[in-house]
């Protein structure tokens, strides 16, 4: 607009100078001479000069109307690119401010999209999974309502006990069963002099008619033997006709049976991993009432090729050694009812209730080490089904079994098979 003026103005002064100019040569005479050769207007000189005079005064404020008009346009425009330039500025600024926040809020978008994105494809996976469940539990559900219908079918007939227990004869214990005529191995109800009620044992009944009350035994580890006083008073583990279950009796039932006025042998049977097979054999066996807990007697060790492990052992680690690991007199102790003779508790670190003294040289109740070997370094105890005057405390035995009988019963039939095989000798030397 600027320009337009400039080119303006000049044109407005040279108007202007020409009206005065015209008005200068002004005279008397006539303004208009008509011509007929011209026609009936004929412009002269001093019609042109009428024509300023009368229309000079007028223009000239339209001039400088126009000139003011253009002279406030020219401010306002510049007015205006001022305030464009400010805008552009601060546009400019309002750009580096807004594109650096827009980014990072772009960049957080992103991200949400691609966890929102991760997500879906987990409850995806997730929703196939419990499709997966849902259609195997379908199969288990009609598996598990053909056995209902197949043992509803079965329980419509009469049940009949596969377990066999041998209900007749009874007795005080397996040798009294075995001399009223017994003669098979298998489960059997006895009833010790002062026990209330009779119960449930497994009877060991050899050729020689000896009976055989067995009260542990550890065959596969298939039985925890980690347990606390009451199952040991009471009992756990599985009896079975064939005697090829682990189980502990109970303490209150070895009590029953060996309270009674006769004294009983004990005899433990030991196996390895190997397959050998070793015993020992003590006399005067028996175990007190729960009132001096349970408490381990014995008169003396009478034989066995796997030594006597309840006289103790001499470790080498103290002079005491075979006094602090021997096991006559001893009390019973579980990890929550300590009565062992260790500052510790014994019972608890080799997660096994037996007569612990400071600990023990033999612990049959110990934990099942399948392999037979384990160290310190890895179990930090002789934990294991340990008797130490055969294999070490770091072997664990396979097969144990402990089991009583009256001991005189047990020298007579001894003596008996004793002769019998000498009179089977001379015959057989005879018929030679």
């Amino acid at each position: 607009m600027s320009g337009a003026k400039g080119k303006f103005l000049p044109f407005l002064q040279v108007l202007l100078l020409a009206f005065s100019s015209a008005k200068a040569f002004t005279s008397d005479a006539p303004c208009c001479i008509l011509d007929s050769n011209f026609g009936e207007f004929c412009p002269t000189t001093c019609g042109v000069d009428d024509y300023f005079q009368k229309y000079q005064t007028r223009v000239g404020d339209t001039l400088w109307k126009i000139e003011k008009e253009l002279n406030e346009i020219q401010h306002k425009s510049t007015l205006t690119k001022n305030k464009m330039k400010t805008i552009e500025e601060f546009n400019h600024d309002v750009w580096i401010n807004f594109s650096g926040t827009f980014n990072e809020t772009f960049q957080n978008v992103e991200a949400a999209i691609a966890e929102f994105e991760r997500f879906m494809n987990n409850r995806n996976l997730e929703l196939r999974r419990l499709e997966n469940n849902f259609k195997l539990n379908n199969e288990m559900i009609t598996d598990l309502k053909r056995i209902t219908s197949q043992l509803q079918d079965k329980c419509t007939k009469p049940c009949v006990d596969t377990v066999q227990i041998n209900e007749n004869p009874t007795g005080q214990d397996c040798q009294d069963i075995a001399e009223k005529g017994a003669i098979t191995s298998g489960l059997y109800y006895i009833k010790p002099l002062k026990a209330r009620q009779q119960f449930l044992v497994y009877c060991e009944i050899d050729d020689m008619g000896r009976g055989w009350t067995v009260f542990q035994r550890r065959l596969d580890g298939s039985v925890n033997f980690h347990r606390r006083w009451i199952p040991y008073r009471e009992g756990f583990g599985y009896l079975s006709p064939g005697g090829n279950t682990e189980f502990w009796i109970g303490n209150e039932k070895i009590h029953l049976i060996t309270q009674n006025p006769k004294q009983y042998i004990l005899q433990i049977d030991l196996m390895d991993w190997a397959g050998q097979r070793r015993h020992a054999k003590y006399s005067g066996f028996k175990v007190t009432a729960e009132e001096d807990k349970y408490r381990l007697l014995y008169g003396m060790f009478l034989e066995g090729d796997a030594g006597d492990a309840f006289a103790g052992y001499d470790f080498g680690d103290h002079a005491s050694d075979k006094i602090y690991t021997s096991h006559n007199y001893i009390q019973f102790s579980t990890e929550d009812f300590d009565n062992d003779n260790y500052g510790g508790n014994c019972a608890k670190q080799d997660e096994a209730g037996w007569w612990m003294n400071r600990c023990h040289a033999g612990n049959l109740n110990g934990k099942y080490h399948k392999g037979g070997r384990y160290t310190a370094k890895e179990f930090g105890y002789d934990d294991g089904i340990i008797w130490v005057t055969w294999h070490d405390r770091w072997y664990s035995l396979k097969e144990t079994t402990m089991k009583v009988m009256p001991l005189q019963k047990y020298e007579q039939l001894k003596h008996t098979g004793q002769q019998e095989q000498f009179h089977i000798q001379r015959g057989d030397s005879s018929f030679k």
